[in-house]
């Protein structure tokens, strides 16, 4: 019988997640490198199967799995990390959802799309706040500006907390080249290369230019499209410092010793898995996720914005509903799939408002 397997769960969004399944009534295995910690979770959580898995024996990652069984894995930075799981899922022909933001691990996972074809597997890669919320945002913007030659999707956090997970990840993303849709094709853009400010409920709010999923599917359905940018939110003098620093870390990446070593001393300073906000802290966060399409003038032709709960709370909900579904047959394709492309347009929106995150009223 088929089953939901979730790799990571003694991490910060592994326990999240796992709640969130059990709250929805799915049976997941627990599977996660440290036996004790998974058997202490386990009985926190009334008693579940787990098994022990660990990246370092991909082997082991592979005998979590079975044919038709979906795979949630939270086990990052994914640079460094994730290729195990991906792989265990293609060659189990499991289904596959993960919780990472890096551009460059997302574009890997687009880049085996034929693999997942042939394996009958879905592979829904960035399925959390990083980077369901700009789909639907842009999905929905699209539906009213479908003739639109570009698409500015920016995410923006009220009051954040970050876990140790999140702070590794963005430092691997620091020394790694971005991406960007350009002309209609993909091309290489370093990170923060742009800026934009977008009117967010009466407000202006500034982000820096990042690598997302948005800019490798939006033009799949809408193939009219030249340009996707896709922001992360932040205060206009750190969205500039950030192309600054940047511009460095692009040079630094070109010579590959000084890269490894950089990479190696930031590494040694910003440890994973150290924990998170706490329940009270992620009560106060709020976000926002928009999207404005405009024609080849720049003029602006539609534009919708999402409202919501902390990225933590809404991936944990997001992956539970995402991995439920496809477990019940509910994935509408195989291969890399973007969020959109995976469940249809109405479902998403149904389950993000579910997960917290719903259409903002008019400022």
């Amino acid at each position: 019988m088929a089953k939901i397997v979730l790799f990571g769960a003694t991490g910060y969004t592994g326990r999240l997640t796992a709640r969130a399944l059990l709250a929805r009534g799915a049976e997941p295995v627990l599977a996660a490198r440290n036996a004790t910690a998974l058997r202490q979770l386990a009985a926190d959580l009334g008693g579940t199967e787990t098994a022990v898995a660990d990246v370092a024996d991909p082997a082991s990652v592979r005998a979590l799995l079975g044919r038709g069984d979906v795979l949630v894995t939270t086990v990052g930075p994914f640079m460094r990390y994730g290729g195990p799981a991906l792989g265990a899922a293609l060659e189990a022909g499991a289904h596959y959802f993960d919780s990472t933001g890096e551009g460059p691990f997302i574009r890997e996972v687009f880049d085996r799309d034929a693999e997942a074809r042939r394996a009958g597997a879905g592979l829904l890669t960035a399925f959390g706040f990083d980077y369901v919320p700009g789909n639907v945002a842009a999905a929905l913007a699209l539906r009213d500006g479908p003739d639109a030659d570009r698409v500015d999707i920016g995410y923006f956090i009220a009051s954040p907390g970050t876990s140790g997970g999140t702070r590794a990840s963005m430092v691997g993303m620091l020394f790694e080249r971005g991406f960007a849709l350009r002309d209609g094709e993909i091309v290489p853009e370093r990170i923060g290369a742009r800026t934009h400010t977008f009117d967010v409920a009466g407000r202006g709010f500034t982000g820096a230019s990042i690598p997302g999923s948005e800019h490798l599917v939006l033009h799949r359905a809408h193939p009219n499209l030249r340009e996707v940018d896709v922001y992360l939110g932040m205060p206009g003098n750190a969205a500039r410092a950030l192309q600054a620093t940047s511009f460095v870390a692009d040079t630094v990446a070109r010579v590959a010793p000084v890269k490894r070593l950089a990479e190696n001393a930031l590494s040694a300073l910003v440890k994973g898995s150290t924990g998170g906000p706490d329940a009270a802290t992620r009560a106060r966060t709020r976000t926002w996720a928009v999207a404005e399409t405009r024609d080849a003038t720049g003029r602006i032709l539609s534009s919708a914005a999402l409202t919501g709960v902390d990225p933590y709370d809404f991936t944990a909900e997001i992956l539970a509903w995402g991995a439920q579904t496809a477990l019940a047959g509910g994935l509408l394709g195989t291969g890399a799939l973007g969020p959109v492309e995976a469940f249809g347009l109405d479902a998403l929106t149904a389950a993000a408002a579910d997960a917290g995150l719903r259409p903002a009223e008019p400022a």
